[in-house]
């Protein structure tokens, strides 16, 4: 069954990590697959007052409804091209991505490979064609950036990494405690973690997936996978075993209180602003 074979294929990078955690060697098991539609509707019931997503563009008559009941819908773009795919669908506002960003790439129109546009180039074109508000996105992590992001048409922005390193985020404690080191500033996009393009912390694990002999599962099936390792890596304390996302400014994230860190944002955004239209 190839399935089966795939599998085992997949865990031979994985495996002698596994065995040297004292975790169970995983099995193969057929995934169940979820419906986007069936998660959208739990949104829709609830009555969300946003609803923020990536990959591509929900179906016409979800993003109706949604404008029914009053739900702000946010597309993610990561080319221009895809900023005006999203203001066609009529969303309501439109996060321009840079290839900077942690995490997965939310690339629809091409493969994620061929849409790696920085977001400081990215802001403007997305700005220049639509007429939504566009949240830039990716590698920005101080005032600096913001006011950058602002001056580049963007009329909101969207910090991820930063906020991972604060105490009361939900990231795990090694994740934190590695986003706060200086190697944090090492990161490098892989398909190796989830089977999707995404940028973390250049680490063992993600240089043993990243080799090319490696075979690496259609997503989310790598997620799944790499899962086995994961949990047992971080029970252990295993950092250097463990998936780290994180953006290029990973090393500016020196933040450990979420409040103390917003009150200072704001302070240096409005002194750098000010001091540049004196």
């Amino acid at each position: 069954m190839r399935g089966k074979s795939q599998l085992q294929e997949s865990l031979a990078a994985l495996a002698v990590h596994i065995a040297a955690l004292g975790a169970p060697r995983p099995e193969y098991k057929p995934y169940s697959w979820i419906r986007f539609e069936d998660q959208a509707r739990v949104l829709l019931d609830e009555k969300v007052p946003v609803f923020s997503f990536i990959y591509g563009i929900p179906p016409q008559e979800i993003l109706e409804e949604c404008r029914t009941k009053r739900i702000v819908t946010i597309g993610t773009a990561t080319t221009p091209e895809e900023g005006a795919a999203l203001q066609e669908a009529g969303v309501d506002a439109i996060v321009a991505s840079g290839f900077e960003a942690g995490g997965h790439r939310g690339s629809f129109l091409r493969a994620a490979e061929d849409s790696l546009t920085g977001t400081f180039s990215l802001v403007p074109q997305i700005a220049d064609m639509v007429n939504v508000p566009v949240i830039a996105a990716g590698g920005i992590a101080d005032a600096r950036g913001v006011v950058a992001a602002l001056a580049l048409g963007a009329e909101a922005v969207q910090m991820g990494t930063v906020f991972l390193a604060c105490e009361d985020s939900g990231a795990s404690r090694i994740h934190r405690e590695t986003l706060r080191r200086r190697n944090a500033k090492h990161t490098a996009l892989t398909k190796a973690f989830t089977g999707r393009l995404a940028r973390g912390i250049r680490n063992r694990v993600m240089e043993d997936l990243n080799r090319a002999e490696t075979e690496i599962l259609p997503y989310p099936l790598q997620r799944e996978l790499v899962r086995n390792l994961t949990i047992a890596a971080e029970g252990a304390g295993r950092a250097d075993l463990v998936p780290m996302w994180a953006g290029q400014s990973a090393n500016l994230s020196t933040c450990t209180d979420v409040s103390g860190f917003l009150t200072s944002l704001v302070e240096e955004v409005s002194e750098i602003a000010g001091s540049l239209i004196q």
